[in-house]
């Protein structure tokens, strides 16, 4: 794999060993962040089930502020802090080792704010209503939630988002979320 654009463009980095992720391939990435690109620059990111990092790692080398990676897998955090390093981004990373539920209880008990929420679950993960929820107190008011999904079979997210764009780059689709706006919720 390979960083697809910004200051760290064409670097490789790694994907764990194994088949208990899945990264996103370079070419959804590639489009996923065309479409992302006015919201990237500045922003804070939140990567859970991230994998390699990889959305975290193109968020950043695409301008962004800094990101959180959330994995409980440990050859997933190992790739993550390798590739974190090899990219020199150690200064705007924070990789949290351990379940989504702990981290995202400890970011709202640390009153956290993020712009962009990248979702990347295992695809058989496809109820995330629970995860959305408690993701809630987390968003900025113009943040994103990114899922990536199978492309046939779109995740179940909370009633209090709104979908914004959804995608298909071959078997994966992208389904972009929003908070809703004044007007919406009147």
């Amino acid at each position: 794999m390979r960083i697809v654009a910004g200051e760290a463009r064409s670097r490789i980095i790694d994907a764990p060993k194994g088949t208990d992720t899945r990264p996103t391939l370079d070419r959804v990435r590639e489009n996923l962040f065309n479409i992302l690109m006015p919201r990237v620059p500045s922003a804070h990111v939140l990567d859970l089930f991230a994998g390699s990092g990889a959305l975290s790692l193109e968020a950043l080398s695409r301008g962004a502020a800094s990101a959180v990676m959330v994995d409980c897998d440990r050859e997933a955090q190992r790739v993550e802090r390798l590739n974190t390093e090899r990219l020199g981004y150690q200064d705007r990373v924070r990789l949290l080792p351990c379940d989504w539920k702990r981290a995202v209880r400890l970011l709202t008990e640390e009153r956290a704010v993020f712009d962009l929420v990248f979702l990347d679950p295992p695809y058989a993960m496809q109820d995330l209503r629970e995860v959305t929820r408690l993701l809630l107190p987390l968003l900025s008011p113009n943040a994103r939630v990114i899922n990536e999904h199978a492309a046939e079979r779109p995740s179940t997210v909370c009633v209090e988002l709104v979908q914004a764009d959804r995608r298909r780059w071959g078997y994966a689709g992208v389904t972009f979320y929003r908070l809703p706006s004044e007007e919406e919720r009147l």
